[in-house]
């Protein structure tokens, strides 16, 4: 509110402009006056006169700092002022720091500014009439105290209110941890709330919080609830649509209730100590979990499967070929990421006779073989899309020097009738991946788009922000050339003509590939200046 009017941009003055006019024709008042209305010069406006109830709406629709802008301008301002609905209170909403100058963190001199003005926001606001609060507190608690926040979510958090966020970001000797008072929520806010988000704090909720059941969305990061504390809130959250737990690592057994009838999405990252996730939620339809390895039992309404393992020795390749099958029959996307790819696949306990979409990511051994990954495919018979993205350890492999054309393995009578395009990200020269490749396309009859990129990056220049792919090291831009050269000699005469062929190679202009080959003389220098499509094009 500090600011000068003159720093107001159009739409403000718009607003500012309209208002004052309503106002002044309302109460017949010339006090509405400009900075230069020493001169007894009155202002002109060209708005239409509007009731109060609609400048009052525009007014909730400008953003915080604007909002608060105009509260200096006149009481009716003010008054709009402290009732503004939506108090998004963060450090790029008060103009603390520029997201582009950001870099390691808010400085301590930042951290004290966005407290003073948290406190000197709510403590003018009246708390009356706000939708959506969302604060955010940096190295909490050394600028604010616990009661400063209890203080603060008391003003706000009133009946009528649909959307708490409380986003606290601790500092690291923090030896004690913020009690989220539940008590909050039993004064009638809790009967209107909808969105719950709450981080870095201990959450306890009793059974007298059956009041949450318009709440539709709960999210918590880096909270301290147990099992009984989850317990007893979900089984009041009948209108609940998505569940999201962040690192809360005092949960050891995950259990979803069959009452959330309208539970549709369930995100479970990093609780590290999590043994067991059990959901009866009848039409649970995305679930996406990031992890150690923990037993499932999700229900067979499940279409939408995430699961990443990387870093955790858990070959989910393996675990989702033996045991989705049964456990989600109806699924219809698995995504699923991993450090650790075993050759070894089990007898699976049956087929994905609805998967239509399957992504894998995958860091693999030198000696991995891809080539098994075709037997997960014949437990996909109805499989459209398949995308592999392939990380592995960059070694000597002198295979696309010679010529083993013929000692390619086959399996022939294993179709893939309806996969229509299938992409390989990280391809590399390596004979079994060359093997994949060949076997989808002899035997992806309906097969559209092949796409395989030997770039190993997913920003190009041409997106980036400064106008630079990600960096290739020499391992990297080499095994690009010899992948490229193994494209040409094993795969592209077995493209069929209605198969759209595009091959990605490194960006030349970011990663200078010409002087390494001229080095290695494995390939001839390259002709792109940037990231492209190899220009093999649609084989006619």
């Amino acid at each position: 509110m500090e600011d000068n009017l003159c720093t107001f941009s159009p739409c403000i003055s718009f607003v500012l402009d309209g208002l004052m006019t309503s106002a002044a024709k309302r109460k017949g008042s010339p006090c509405l006056q400009d900075d230069n209305s020493r001169s007894d010069k009155k202002l002109r406006y060209s708005m239409p006169s509007l009731p109060e109830d609609i400048w009052h709406h525009i007014h909730s629709l400008l953003p915080l700092r604007d909002a608060a802008r105009t509260a200096c301008v006149s009481r009716t301002f003010l008054g709009f002022w402290r009732c503004y609905p939506n108090l998004t209170i963060t450090r790029e909403t008060l103009g603390l720091v520029r997201l582009e100058d950001e870099k390691d963190g808010m400085s301590y001199e930042t951290s004290c500014d966005l407290a003073t003005k948290i406190d000197h926001i709510l403590r003018n606001h009246s708390g009356t009439g706000v939708k959506a609060l969302k604060l955010e507190i940096n190295d909490f608690p050394v600028f604010c105290t616990y009661g400063d926040l209890d203080r603060w979510l008391h003003i706000a958090v009133r009946p009528g209110i649909e959307k708490l966020d409380l986003w606290l970001r601790p500092i690291l000797s923090a030896v004690s941890v913020y009690n989220f008072p539940c008590s909050l929520l039993l004064n009638g806010s809790g009967k209107s709330l909808r969105h719950l988000h709450l981080s870095s704090c201990t959450f306890r909720p009793t059974a007298g919080l059956d009041c949450l059941r318009s709440l539709t969305s709960l999210e918590l990061y880096e909270v301290r609830v147990t099992e009984d504390d989850l317990r007893c809130l979900l089984s009041s959250l009948v209108a609940l649509e998505e569940l999201r737990l962040v690192d809360c690592e005092e949960l050891i057994f995950l259990k979803i209730p069959s009452l959330l009838q309208r539970l549709s999405n369930l995100v479970v990252h990093d609780c590290e100590n999590l043994e067991v996730i059990e959901s009866k939620a009848p039409n649970l339809s995305g679930f996406e979990y990031m992890g150690p390895q923990v037993q499932l039992s999700l229900g067979d309404s499940l279409q939408d499967i995430y699961i990443n393992g990387s870093g955790r020795g858990w070959d989910i390749v393996h675990y989702a070929w033996a045991k989705l099958p049964c456990m989600v029959p109806n699924l219809e996307v698995l995504e699923i990421s991993t450090s650790y790819l075993s050759d070894t696949l089990v007898v699976p306990a049956g087929k994905f006779l609805h998967l239509r979409h399957l992504f894998i990511d995958g860091f693999c051994r030198p000696d991995y073989d891809h080539f098994s990954l075709v037997s997960f495919l014949d437990a996909c018979p109805y499989l459209e899309t398949f995308r592999l993205f392939v990380e592995h350890d960059f070694m000597e492999d002198e295979l696309v020097l010679g010529d083993f054309s013929h000692d390619l393995r086959q399996m022939p009578g294993h179709l893939h009738s309806n996969i229509k395009d299938v992409q390989i990200l990280g391809f590399y020269s390596t004979k079994s991946i060359i093997e994949l490749t060949c076997h989808i396309l002899e035997n992806a009859t309906s097969l559209e788009s092949l796409t395989l990129d030997t770039s190993y990056t997913a920003i190009l220049c041409s997106d980036s922000k400064n106008g630079k792919c990600l960096p290739m090291n020499r391992d990297m831009i080499m095994e690009a050339h010899k992948a490229l050269l193994a494209v040409k000699r094993y795969i592209l005469g077995k493209v069929p003509s209605s198969v759209e062929l595009k091959v990605v190679e490194p960006c030349s202009r970011c990663n200078d590939l010409e002087i390494l080959v001229q080095e290695r003389k494995l390939v001839e220098p390259a002709q792109s200046e940037s990231a492209q499509e190899f220009p093999l094009g649609k084989n006619k």
